[in-house]
């Protein structure tokens, strides 16, 4: 998905392309565009043979979907549980947690209003 952020619009050529050596075999890139599409996070336009993929979901839509399927699947959905695991097993400066704890207090005005 990242490539094709950054494309915006690609053939399979255009994605092979971008990734770094040693670049993935063709069915293998085929096959995640295949899942994704009906995933709907991608789609395509068909020119004879070729087809030319798009994106239907933005970066930050797709990072909050993975995030929310993280939680419910690892942390029984709880977002609580989730960030008590992020806090105690990521290595956080003191800056960190305080900009996180900003973020927080931040969020819950919002929700106030």
């Amino acid at each position: 998905m990242n490539y094709l952020w950054k494309l915006e619009k690609a053939f399979m050529k255009d994605l092979l392309q971008a990734y770094p050596d040693p670049k993935p075999a063709p069915t293998t890139v085929a096959t995640l565009l295949k899942r994704m599409a009906e995933k709907k996070f991608v789609s395509y336009k068909t020119y004879g043979n070729s087809r030319e993929y798009y994106p239907l979901i933005t970066k930050a839509a797709y990072f909050g979907k993975q995030v929310k399927g993280m939680i419910k699947n690892f942390f029984d959905n709880s977002p609580s549980q989730f960030a008590s695991f992020f806090t105690s097993e990521t290595d956080m400066s003191q800056e960190e947690l305080e900009e996180l704890k900003q973020l927080i207090d931040r969020q819950i005005e919002n929700k106030k209003q």
